[in-house]
């Protein structure tokens, strides 16, 4: 039966427990429970709620003193944390945070201002402000006694930033107690910002989380030193323990969760779709302070602005470190292992580095400035070659190609990739040595080779990379030319180029890839001079490439012979590196969670011409060469893994092949004709045609069969004159479009389910963003 708003006695006791944590509310509340308060007295729902926001409001208020009102507060905090999801779930329930309270157990008509308010805008203010109350979440500046307390009113929050860095350079004395309390409203407020999972994706973008608008416009007046906070701690973490190794072991680290929960609150917040808006960043011509006062016409989004307007060096450069040195943890090799502390919050850091390169492109310019983008390479290449086999680890596959894909958009990085690779990651590739774009193709090409079904639609993106870098790769070790050659034969069997609409791009873009190195980087490529003359029948096949609807059949049944083992000349082609791990799939029962499907690589970029001077300009779409046959390229979606190590089973083939989008689908002699005339080999067979009689009349002369000399005539050749004109370089730029902000919403609030088991704030809820699924 309902329970009278002004029973205190009944309501106190939800809040006034002394000793509870998190854990205890969730056990001592469970869903069943919350459910049917919901269905059989949801007028008691609706008091427990208002109730437990005004006990928020009121600590808020008062500054919270004693340790009483502490212990309410965060009661109050957990209550919520564990109740709003289902409110959330419940449609009819969805709106209640938004309706304003009758003036229901308020005392005075003084406070009719206040009713106006609905109570989610009440919640949220509440806890803005208990996230700068002195002596609770914040270090107090004033040492007296309680009369003279801060007046949490008149506090200036910027004064009480948490932690040095972005526009703030004072560091404050680390306090656990301030960092438990930070962590229990952040996670509160991740909680309200999570009705996002409840509602199904839809292309619509300008479905705003209305908890989020609130919290990140001008009504929050400590949007600012919160933003700052947030950004802060998250980049000034030094999960090592202050250098002492397995310093972690003896002391227990109260500031990792709070980093993770600010990681959390901070990609939520930067949720916004910047391919509906201008632009968010500004010209150079701002002024010294952290974030200038002149308002952009920026987003109202203040997180997004105050993000796109961070533009001095030194800001740029601690964060940069400070996602470098955290998302570097994992590789720590140390010569004691365990040594320093593993985070586990990759993703979340990816997706704050996204949002960063997404939204300030000055970040985006510095980033690439020097080989500091290195350490941010090394790390995603990491984690891209070590989930490869793993189903549940998809989402992180395609934010790492992202990234690179929105960084090779930029000469820069072409450039910093010819620089040596030293350091000694223990990976499961093959040992090599070489520099930064030869462990980039390496890895490329094993996830390409031995990742798992699900990676398929990434290849197009993968060679994407590949074709943007090209241009400026000025010396390719045997290795990776050798992964090269073995993807162009692997992808130019006729079995795999007949057996789907758009496996013949895979194709022209490795043809880019070689006319680009030997056009623009000949000199210094003789590897890859020397693996395109060895495997020269490739070359001579594509062009000779049977158009008749018998051989297309035939190429069709064609049972794939496993290709010959690629290279006789580097034995240790199939040793790993020393230490390495292989990539392992998901263990049974691992639960992973749906993502929408992305955008096929048409609509990702486009394509820019690159000038003599180096200047990029935008190429009409029109100009794209690469879908001939007039529709975009379909991604598929679960099609059979091409892998070069398996021989395919007829049934693994047939659903290769019906993977595409439009039903049932075949290949007819103009359709291969309408691509095979586009094949850009004539510069490839100019090449052949001019090295192949000089390389085969010095085999003879000296009957060599030592590479080396080979290698050798090949360094000192030149081609000058001899080769067309060099095409103009074409660089495909991602670019942001409504469907990868609608797959970044479901990764996101997908990995930010997952990682919250303890307490697990929405497992068992029903969540309509996406599905959950086990491997």
């Amino acid at each position: 039966q309902p329970v009278e708003a002004t029973d205190d006695a009944f309501w106190d006791q939800f809040w006034a427990d002394t000793a509870t944590s998190v854990q205890d509310v969730f056990a001592l509340v469970p869903a069943a429970e919350i459910r049917a308060v919901r269905e059989e007295s949801p007028s008691n729902l609706a008091t427990l709620c208002y109730k437990a926001v005004e006990k928020l409001v009121q600590g808020a208020e008062s500054g919270c003193h004693t340790e009483k009102e502490r212990q309410i507060v965060l009661n109050c905090c957990r209550l919520l944390t564990r109740i709003l999801p289902y409110i959330f779930e419940d449609p009819d329930w969805r709106g209640f945070f938004w309706s304003t309270v009758p003036g229901a157990g308020r005392g005075g008509g003084d406070e009719d201002d206040e009713n106006a308010r609905p109570l989610a805008e009440s919640l949220l203010l509440a806890v803005t402000d208990l996230l700068f109350c002195p002596d609770f979440t914040v270090q107090s500046h004033r040492r007296s006694t309680v009369d003279t307390a801060e007046d949490i009113h008149s506090i200036d929050s910027c004064e009480y930033i948490w932690e040095a860095g972005v526009g703030f350079s004072h560091s404050p004395q680390p306090n656990y107690i301030h960092d438990l309390n930070r962590t229990e409203l952040l996670k509160l407020l991740l909680t309200c910002f999570s009705e996002a999972m409840y509602l199904p994706p839809s292309s619509d973008s300008s479905n705003t989380n209305p908890w989020v608008q609130f919290f990140c416009s001008t009504e929050n007046r400590h949007a600012l030193p919160l933003f700052t906070s947030l950004m802060n701690v998250v980049c000034a973490y030094d999960p090592v323990g202050y250098g002492i190794p397995y310093n972690h072991l003896l002391f227990s680290d109260y500031r990792e969760p709070l980093v993770e929960e600010a990681a959390q609150v901070l990609i939520v917040t930067l949720d916004y779709d910047s391919s509906t808006s201008s632009s968010p960043t500004v010209d150079g011509t701002t002024t010294g302070t952290a974030m200038d006062d002149v308002d952009p016409p920026g987003p109202d989004n203040l997180f997004v602005n105050y993000l796109s307007r961070i533009h001095r060096e030194e800001d740029f450069q601690f964060i940069l470190k400070g996602v470098a040195r955290l998302l570097s943890n994992p590789l720590v090799q140390t010569y004691l292992p365990n040594s320093a502390k593993k985070i586990q919050f990759h993703q979340e850091l990816l997706v704050l580095f996204w949002k960063l390169c997404d939204f300030n492109k000055k970040f985006l310019f510095f980033v690439l400035k020097s080989s500091d983008v290195l350490d941010i390479l090394v790390p995603i290449l990491y984690f891209l070659n070590d989930a490869r086999a793993d189903q549940s680890r998809v989402g992180l596959m395609h934010i790492g190609v992202f990234i690179l894909l929105l960084l090779s958009g930029e000469r820069n990085f072409g450039v910093r990739l010819n620089k040596p690779y030293s350091v000694r990651v223990p990976m499961d590739i093959p040992v090599f040595t070489g520099t930064h774009a030869d462990l980039l193709i390496i890895v490329f090409h094993k996830i390409i080779t031995s990742g798992h079904q699900r990676l398929q639609p990434l290849f197009d993106c993968l060679l994407t990379i590949v074709v943007n870098v090209s241009p400026y790769l000025k010396s390719l070790s045997m290795v990776a030319a050798n992964k090269l050659l073995h993807l162009l034969e692997a992808f130019s069997t006729t079995w795999f180029l007949f057996s789907a609409i758009q496996n013949h791009h895979l194709v022209f873009f490795l043809l880019e890839v070689f006319n680009n190195i030997i056009q623009y980087q000949f000199d210094g490529n003789s590897n890859l001079i020397y693996a395109v003359i060895r495997k020269r029948n490739v070359f001579h096949q594509l062009a000779n490439l049977p158009t008749d609807s018998q051989s297309i059949q035939k190429g069709l049944q064609r049972k794939k012979k496993t290709p010959e083992p690629i290279s006789r000349t580097n034995s240790q082609e199939g040793v790993s590196m020393e230490g390495s791990r292989p990539a392992a799939p998901a263990e049974p029962g691992t639960l992973k969670t749906s993502l929408v499907a992305t955008p096929g690589i048409d609509k990702l970029t486009e394509k820019s011409q690159v000038s003599e001077d180096g200047t990029m300009r935008s190429l009409e779409p029109e100009a794209s060469q690469l879908s001939p046959e007039g529709n975009p390229p379909a991604a598929l979606s679960d099609g059979e893994p091409w892998s070069g190590e398996a021989t395919h089973s007829r049934r693994d083939r047939r659903r290769l092949s019906s993977a595409s989008s439009s039903g049932p689908w075949t290949p007819t002699p103009d359709w291969v004709m309408s691509w095979k005339s586009k094949l850009p080999l004539q510069t490839i067979m100019r090449l052949l045609q001019v090295l192949v009689p000089q390389v085969e009349k010095i085999c003879v002369d000296k009957s060599l069969t030592d590479e080396s000399e080979i290698l050798k005539f090949l360094q000192h050749g030149t081609l000058v004159g001899l080769l067309p004109v060099p095409h103009p370089i074409l660089i495909r730029k991602y670019q942001a479009n409504s469907g990868t902000a609608m797959w970044f919403r479901t990764y996101m609030w997908g990995v930010i389910y997952l990682r919250n088991v303890d307490p697990p704030i929405w497992y068992d809820t029903d969540v309509k963003l996406f599905e959950i699924q086990r491997v």
